[in-house]
């Protein structure tokens, strides 16, 4: 077992100055039990503690580090941004760089705009669709997760689509009374809501690949009916794509399957690691924003010069170097070894481009609601074991994990056999 007196000392101190002591929820290891690890750096795969522990790193600070830790290039490129200032609550050139880029990679876009986190951008675009369409009523999926803000935090209830009702504290169940719930991969739940609510519709907002409650890989036909339901009842379709987006392909779901939204947001991997946001469509939408039209939106740090230049960095590099093509035969790799040592045992592991899920049951999930309660047990067994022989994955059964290209095949090769095993130990 790896010595962590120094984080539990950090920790206990944290718990003086910080509400629960972290400044995320998640970070405080409630669901898999001890007490958080306080990195001090990190390289390439790998992060350190300050216990002076080595671990081999699949958060990848949830998604963002595509290229490992301290990336050379983007450390490069921060640094000489940093020097010409770090923000200058003005327009400057690297966020128009980085919006050509984006737009490059993602032809049905035509504007743009940057913020500061993926919850601000996907709080925008509803403020947005519900002006465009001048309605009200937004759908979401329970299973899919789109930030915390007020109008979002809302999960179904029984039956196959109800009136949202807020699952946090602080949430006036006015704010979500006009946010309605459908489970996934149900078309007689879309198609019921849309026959009762249809023309007051503002949009259906949708993880095209579904990664904050287990990876619920939908299918193309599924989200095709989406794009097919929404357009005839004059509906935008809005795909979160913050943590899709240039993860599974060059140009996120769009391009895995082929089908376009009406709306898009993106952060993570745009931001190559700092603090981003983002939105796109085609210029009518986009016009309705101010200061072209009458929905207000703005931010001291948008378009921060710092996270243009890291995000252009790291998009350029990977394509540059293949890297998306490269990452996802890696992890299909990595997952079918995995998948092939666990065949005897109730688990397998689920994968789509650069992202892997360790599902903890014999059927894939499609929905929220099909994944086992008995799997938050397991995993916390397994993530403490694993963080014992130096694997740090998500503290969370429910979330997702990230291959990025500093991980070598030794490095994938090496932590599938220790995942392997713990898990034979395990169930």
């Amino acid at each position: 077992m790896n010595q962590r007196d120094k984080s539990q000392a950090l920790f206990e101190r944290a718990l003086q100055s910080l509400s629960g002591g972290v400044n995320s929820p998640v970070r405080a290891f409630k669901a898999v039990g001890g007490t958080p690890i306080y990195i001090e750096r990190g390289e390439g795969a790998f992060v350190y503690d300050v216990d002076g522990n080595r671990y081999l790193d699949f958060c990848c600070s949830w998604g963002p580090l595509i290229l490992g830790h301290a990336h050379p290039e983007v450390v490069e490129a921060i640094s000489k941004a940093a020097e010409r200032g770090t923000s200058f609550g003005t327009v400057h050139e690297s966020e128009i760089l980085l919006a050509e880029k984006i737009k490059q990679l993602n032809p049905f876009i035509e504007k743009l705009r940057f913020v500061s986190s993926g919850t601000e951008a996907v709080m925008s675009v509803i403020r947005l669709a519900r002006a465009f369409t001048a309605r009200e009523k937004i759908v979401k999926f329970s299973g899919c997760y789109h930030g915390h803000s007020d109008y979002l935090l809302a999960a179904a209830g029984s039956g196959l689509a109800t009136l949202g009702i807020p699952t946090s504290a602080g949430v006036p169940e006015d704010f979500t009374k006009h946010t309605l719930i459908a489970p996934l991969d149900d078309t007689e739940a879309i198609e019921k809501i849309f026959n009762e609510y249809g023309s007051q519709i503002a949009a259906v907002i949708i993880e095209p690949i579904p990664a904050n409650n287990g990876l619920l890989i939908q299918t193309k036909e599924y989200l095709q009916f989406l794009r097919e339901i929404t357009t005839k009842h004059n509906s935008l379709l809005i795909f979160d794509e913050v943590i899709s987006g240039f993860r599974v392909a060059p140009g996120g779901a769009v391009q895995y399957y082929d089908i376009i939204p009406d709306i898009c947001t993106y952060g993570k991997v745009v931001g190559g690691g700092l603090p981003v946001g983002a939105f796109g469509s085609r210029a009518e939408i986009m016009s309705k924003l101010a200061p072209e039209g009458p929905v207000y939106q703005a931010g001291t740090l948008s378009g921060n010069p710092l996270a243009m230049t890291c995000g252009l960095k790291t998009l350029e590099y990977l394509e540059k170097h293949n890297s998306w093509e490269i990452l996802t035969k890696n992890t299909a790799e990595f997952v079918a070894d995995l998948n092939r040592q666990l065949a005897d045992f109730p688990a397998q592991v689920v994968t789509v481009g650069s992202i892997f899920w360790i599902c903890l049951q014999k059927n894939i999930p499609r929905r929220a609601e099909e994944i086992s309660s008995n799997s938050t047990k397991i995993y916390a067994k397994l993530f403490r074991q694993l963080l014992a022989e130096g694997i740090y994955l998500a503290p969370s059964a429910y979330e997702v994990g990230f291959v990025s290209t500093a991980h070598t095949q030794d490095n994938l090769k090496s932590a599938a056999d220790k995942i392997a095993a713990a898990l034979k130990k395990i169930l």
